[in-house]
């Protein structure tokens, strides 16, 4: 039982029914943007990658967490 959509898709192109083809403009705005995006990876960048890594690790486990953390303060508590 095939049947047709009762309305035709509420999108649109921005082409309008053509190929879509870029202009220089946006061209140059997109290689610009993409520079800005590369200058922003620097040292610090990996930096962020590890703590949002251990951060996404740790939150995951937090009661795991937690109880490793009382036990390392109750250790060190008993031994100062």
């Amino acid at each position: 039982m095939n049947r047709k959509p009762a309305t035709n898709p509420f999108w649109s192109t921005a082409s309008f029914g053509d190929t879509a083809n870029t202009s220089p403009m946006e061209l140059s705005a997109l290689g610009d943007h993409l520079d800005l995006c590369k200058e922003s990876h620097g040292r610090w960048f990996a930096l962020q990658c590890a703590a949002e890594r251990v951060n996404g690790f740790l939150a995951a486990r937090v009661v795991t967490t937690l109880v490793v953390a009382a036990l390392l303060i109750g250790v060190t508590s008993m031994v100062l």
